[in-house]
């Protein structure tokens, strides 16, 4: 496979399964309608490592632009990929979301609150502030950027081990699981440009009854706050733990 194809398909399915479970929660009539935060954060960590194990020996399961920037900016990953990957990963995310839409059709319309809605595709902050929404989301992919990292770094492996190759998208997905929990909540952790960006585009362009706007205004932060995170967690990592 390659590796373009699989970070396309690696992050429609991350976007499927992680904001397929934001739609179970938030949309009316659902099974899961009102399960709560708990539910959110491990249906998206489960949603990251299935991803991760899917794709990972095809293109490194980058499935985030902030992950591919990162690792470029410290000589992990070849820079003329970048746009190649960070293209993939975009329509990925708009593919997903789609699915999102076809799997809860009957339950749009059903749903009052276009906020509710807005939030099966894309993040919005519990208080908006610019400065402090930014800082969280780089926050948040700082400690995302740590973490693929350390789970990367070869003395953390054990030698001549299949067990720790297949222990890593795990890994991946209980740290996302804890970056829900534990910092998610004044943002709704996108830590993530293709994952909040992409689906963004489905909602303003699918017809989705009772959707209302898609949130431009807010739009630049978890896209900016992610690169930024992700490059300083990528630089700090390098610093403190040289990267081989």
């Amino acid at each position: 496979m390659s590796p373009y194809v699989a970070e396309f398909v690696g992050t429609m399915i991350l976007v499927l399964l992680g904001n397929g479970v934001c739609a179970n929660v938030n949309l009316s009539k659902t099974l899961g309608h009102n399960s709560g935060w708990i539910v959110i954060a491990t249906g998206w960590g489960l949603a990251v490592a299935f991803a991760v194990y899917l794709v990972n020996a095809h293109s490194g399961a980058h499935l985030n632009p902030a992950v591919t920037i990162g690792l470029a900016v410290i000589g992990k990953f070849a820079w003329s990929n970048v746009g190649g990957y960070v293209a993939a990963q975009m329509v990925g995310a708009i593919a997903g979301a789609t699915l999102v839409w076809l799997t809860y059709l009957p339950h749009w319309k059903a749903t009052e609150d276009p906020g509710n809605i807005r939030g099966c595709f894309c993040t919005a902050p519990a208080i908006p502030h610019t400065v402090g929404n930014l800082i969280t989301e780089t926050i948040g992919t700082f400690v995302l950027m740590l973490g693929v990292l350390a789970i990367l770094t070869p003395e953390n492996l054990i030698p001549n081990s299949g067990f720790d190759k297949g222990l890593a998208p795990a890994l991946v997905g209980l740290m996302v699981w804890s970056i829900g929990l534990s910092i998610g909540g004044p943002t709704g952790y996108a830590i993530n440009p293709a994952r909040d960006l992409g689906p963004r585009i489905a909602h303003a362009i699918l017809p989705i009854a009772g959707k209302g706007d898609s949130g431009w205004n807010y739009s630049w932060i978890p896209v900016i706050g992610p690169i930024i995170g992700g490059v300083i967690g990528a630089l700090f990592y390098q610093a403190v733990w040289p990267v081989s």
